[in-house]
């Protein structure tokens, strides 16, 4: 029971961490503005952890390796802290390749999430436009090839619901293959 409890914590702590740290690089990958609700509980939420790992990746070009640096370590540490309470019956190795899976798999979850609050506020017409321009810029990459190939039914655009199936899979499979490397070792 103690440790069903732990890892529920855990989860809770570590994905919403891992999911803002990946969020704040998907939005600085699509140039969206911090400058909004999000972006400022995204930066709240990363910036003691993301600002001081940039002195160590600085060196490498092409995006923001802090932010996907920090994700990748609140998991290493979630499933470490996990790995030490169940009596550390998988290998250590096997423990920071089922983080790695985490970190894809929260990616996912955080996608699921911002399609779903895109959806919501594109029904919202008096919704907030500058909340609504914030989740389109993070949405239509994945959205605009799909609307390519799938018709408008009845003038509804299914492609946010092709897409939440789509990522659904991929994380079931995600989640398999982690079970997998658990009870392998």
């Amino acid at each position: 029971m103690l440790f069903q409890i732990l890892s529920l914590l855990l989860n809770i702590a570590g994905g919403l961490l891992t999911g803002a740290c990946l969020l704040r690089w998907y939005m600085q990958y699509q140039r969206v503005s911090f400058n909004n609700p999000l972006g400022q509980l995204v930066l709240a939420l990363t910036s003691w952890m993301v600002l001081p790992l940039r002195r160590i990746t600085k060196g490498l070009r092409g995006g923001d390796w802090a932010s996907i640096l920090g994700a990748w370590l609140v998991q290493v540490v979630q499933f470490v802290l996990l790995w030490l309470a169940s009596g550390g019956l998988a290998s250590l190795l096997s423990v920071l390749v089922v983080a790695t899976i985490g970190v894809a798999n929260i990616g996912i979850s955080t996608m699921v999430v911002v399609t779903l609050v895109h959806v919501v506020l594109s029904w919202l017409s008096s919704g907030n436009a500058v909340m609504n321009a914030v989740f389109y810029q993070l949405t239509a990459p994945l959205l605009r090839p799909l609307r390519k190939i799938i018709p408008l039914i009845g003038g509804v655009d299914l492609s946010p619901i092709v897409l939440l199936v789509g990522l659904q899979i991929i994380s079931i499979m995600l989640a398999h293959l982690q079970s997998r490397l658990l009870l392998a070792v």
